[in-house]
């Protein structure tokens, strides 16, 4: 962890930051998949190893109040069906990230993450919309989705923190309704990214320098998650689909023009 970047950073730079941790909180309760451009900025501030580290406790934080928030509406059976393929995908990850350097790790996840909106976009098409109900996914081409997914939203999360839109795309593909998008989503991301720390921390990316600045940035996370619960409120159906997916596109183009 380059820890004089960390500590000497521009008065702008801690202010992109906080924006940034702004982003996160609204994201975790609002738009899944928006904090890409949060990633995006982590990583224009400091280092992009680094910024991962940085950025995982402040995606904690955002997952305990999403968790808070929406709780009730969580559906079990589809986590079941994810996390083993979502544990393979992280250690995936962590090897992959004991050797690939930055460019590598933009141009393969940024490349995911436009293919799987491409797909996404063309069987929403296909079907006019309508995917499978959440709990009716339970078929070997259900289960096979699910973990393909899986492995894909474990191993971009743990190299870039960038499993949202992955499981963004997932969820929206399986018929999940806003609520239970959002409850789902906030269950997963919060026990995945806990079980990050470890291979995070083994890899130098969590110290006690990075974790002062993860305290003050995460004071600008629960604004922003306030916003998000106000906001979702006013979000129709059809338009939190189309924002997420929007998300999903975005960030797939930052990270391979980055």
């Amino acid at each position: 962890m380059n820890t004089m970047t960390l500590w000497h950073m521009s008065g702008w730079g801690f202010v992109a930051l906080a924006c940034a941790a702004l982003l996160v909180g609204f994201s975790k309760t609002a738009v899944s998949g928006a904090n890409t451009v949060s990633l995006a900025i982590f990583a224009a501030v400091l280092p992009a190893r680094a910024s991962t580290g940085v950025l995982l406790p402040v995606l904690i934080a955002g997952d305990v109040l999403a968790v808070l928030t929406y709780r009730r509406h969580a559906h079990w059976p589809t986590l079941w069906r994810l996390f083993p393929a979502v544990a393979a995908g992280v250690v995936a990850g962590t090897l992959f990230l004991m050797w690939a350097d930055d460019g590598i790790v933009r141009t393969s996840i940024g490349a995911i993450l436009l293919l799987m909106a491409g797909v996404t976009l063309w069987r929403r098409r296909d079907n006019g919309g309508a995917g499978d109900a959440p709990d009716t996914v339970t078929t070997r081409a259900g289960r096979a989705k699910a973990r393909s997914y899986g492995v894909l939203g474990g191993f971009t999360t743990m190299v870039a923190n960038a499993g949202g839109p992955v499981m963004s795309l997932y969820l929206l593909s399986a018929g999940f309704r806003k609520l239970g998008f959002l409850g789902t989503s906030a269950f997963f991301f919060l026990i995945v990214n806990v079980s990050k720390v470890p291979f995070s921390a083994g890899l130098g990316l969590i110290d006690g320098r990075s974790l002062l600045l993860d305290a003050a940035l995460a004071v600008f996370v629960v604004p922003g998650a306030l916003f998000g619960k106000w906001a979702v409120n006013r979000i129709n159906q059809r338009l939190f689909e189309q924002l997420v997916i929007a998300a999903t596109v975005v960030g797939g183009v930052q990270l391979l023009l980055r």
